[in-house]
């Protein structure tokens, strides 16, 4: 569908779903923690949908840019991880999963939101409105549909790794954990050979029918 459109009409087709999808993910997390006891993210002004608070260059920026430009089909970013203090918890690790799980799960609920958008530009059948809707409505699912999926996945310091990590013995925490220093290596290895979009086409595709089913389309 947005094989049709030009780099610039992509760009602003993408440039609002992107920004949410990614600083709604990290205001998720600090707004679970802060409900948890811990109010690090609060005291730092991250709970806030201003994405210049949450802006990293290269997860928010050139990543994502780079990929709409490559036109590859699959665009995927992140933002600055708001602070969060595991010692604020009386359950640090069973606390820090569920802190992660509200990532993902703030992105499927985006998902849903864009979807409904996208089904009111179905239905309103006027061109020159319904089309910038169904757009970015399928721009919004599929970026956090992407979020939802990628930091499910086990690899720390993603949120599945947290996930994971909260059911976990002590021992087997403390020795997973040590690999987070190699994560961020090992996923960019995995996006650059196309294995991640390998492992992500199946569970993506009936997701997507999901969220498009719907969105009416």
């Amino acid at each position: 569908m947005m094989d049709e459109l030009t780099l610039i009409q992509r760009i602003v087709v993408w440039i609002l779903p992107v920004i949410f999808a990614i600083t709604g993910h990290e205001v998720a997390h600090g707004w679970v923690a802060k409900k948890l006891g811990d109010n690090t993210a609060a005291d730092q002004g991250r709970l806030t949908l201003n994405p210049l608070k949450h802006i990293d260059v290269l997860g928010t920026l050139i990543i994502p840019g780079l990929l709409l430009l490559t036109f590859t089909g699959f665009v995927f970013g992140w933002a600055k991880p708001v602070p969060v203090d595991p010692r604020a918890f009386k359950k640090p690790r069973q606390a820090m999963a569920i802190v992660a799980v509200a990532g993902p799960l703030s992105n499927l609920l985006m998902a849903a939101a864009w979807a409904l958008l996208s089904r009111i530009g179905v239905m309103l059948e006027i061109e020159y409105i319904s089309f910038p809707l169904i757009y970015s409505g399928v721009a919004g699912i599929s970026i956090n549909l992407v979020l939802a999926l990628i930091n499910l996945l086990p690899i720390p310091p993603l949120d599945g790794s947290r996930i994971l990590s909260g059911v976990l013995s002590d021992y087997w925490a403390w020795q997973y954990n040590r690999l987070e220093r190699f994560g961020f290596i090992f996923l960019l290895i995995l996006l650059a050979t196309d294995v991640l979009q390998y492992l992500l086409a199946y569970p993506m595709y009936y997701a997507q029918q999901l969220f498009f089913s719907l969105a009416g389309m």
